[in-house]
C-alpha cells in the first residue's frame, strides 16, 4: 500500500499506541449531536453553546487536515466528494458563527441553531458514509498514526469559528494553529468553557442572553 500524504513511511513491522482516526472522528460526531440537542432545550446556556461552538470548530479543522487528505489518498474518484465537503464546512462554519455571535433571545438566535444542527448532523451522516471504505483501504496502523496525529490538530485548533481561513494542506496546518492562539488567549481572559468534560450543572446553565457576543 502506498503511503497516506499525511504520514512519513515507516517500516512495516512497526506498531502504534492510540486510537483510529474514524473511531475519534464518529466520537465527535456523536458529541457534536448529543450538544446541538441540549443546546435546543435549553439555549440561554452560554457555555453548552460555547462548547458546541468550540467542538465543531477543532472537529472540522482536524477533518480537513487528515480526513480529507486521506480519503483523496485512499479512495478513487474522491474530488468531487471533499470539494464538496470542503464547501459545507465552510458553509457550518459561517452559520457557527452567526450563532456565536447572536444573542440567545434573538430570533435569529434560534434559527442559525436549527441550521448548525442540521449542518452538522449532514455532515456526520456524508462523513460517516466513507469510513467503511478506509478502514477497507487502510491498514490499522495508519488508522492509529493518523488518529494520533487528530488528537494533536484537535488540541491546536481554533475554539472560534473562522470561515475564509485556508481550508486544505499545507496552509491549514500553518494557519489554524496561529488563529488558536488568539481564541485561547481570549477564552483565557473570559474564562470560557470550551471542552465538554468541563461542563458542569453550576456552568450548563449558566444564562448567556443580554448582549451580542464578538465573534
Amino acid at each position: 500500500m502506498a503511503p497516506l500524504p499525511p504520514l512519513p513511511p515507516v517500516a512495516d513491522d512497526l506498531e502504534f499506541a492510540g486510537r483510529s482516526m474514524l473511531d475519534l472522528l464518529d466520537e465527535d460526531h456523536q458529541l457534536i449531536g448529543q450538544l446541538c440537542t441540549r443546546l435546543a432545550a435549553d439555549p440561554a446556556s452560554r457555555d453548552l453553546e460555547d462548547v458546541l461552538v468550540a467542538t465543531l470548530s477543532r472537529h472540522i479543522s482536524a477533518e480537513e487536515q487528515y480526513l480529507y487528505p486521506t480519503v483523496l489518498a485512499v479512495l478513487p474518484d474522491s474530488t468531487p466528494f471533499v470539494t464538496d465537503e470542503v464547501a459545507a464546512d465552510e458553509a457550518l462554519l459561517t452559520q457557527l458563527r452567526r450563532l456565536h455571535t447572536t444573542p440567545a433571545e434573538d430570533a435569529v438566535h434560534g434559527e442559525a441553531l436549527r441550521t448548525v444542527t442540521e449542518h452538522a448532523r449532514e455532515h456526520a451522516r456524508r462523513t460517516a458514509s466513507v469510513f467503511p471504505r478506509l478502514r477497507s483501504g487502510c491498514t490499522a496502523n495508519d488508522l492509529v498514526r493518523l488518529g494520533n496525529r487528530v488528537e494533536i490538530a484537535r488540541s491546536a485548533a481554533p475554539t472560534r469559528p473562522h470561515p475564509g481561513t485556508p481550508a486544505t494542506p499545507p496552509l491549514n496546518k500553518i494557519v489554524d494553529p496561529a488563529v488558536a492562539v488568539v481564541d485561547k488567549l481570549r477564552d483565557a481572559l473570559t474564562g470560557r468553557t470550551t471542552w465538554a468534560e468541563d461542563l458542569t450543572e453550576r456552568n450548563v446553565y449558566r444564562s448567556r442572553t443580554g448582549g451580542t457576543r464578538t465573534p
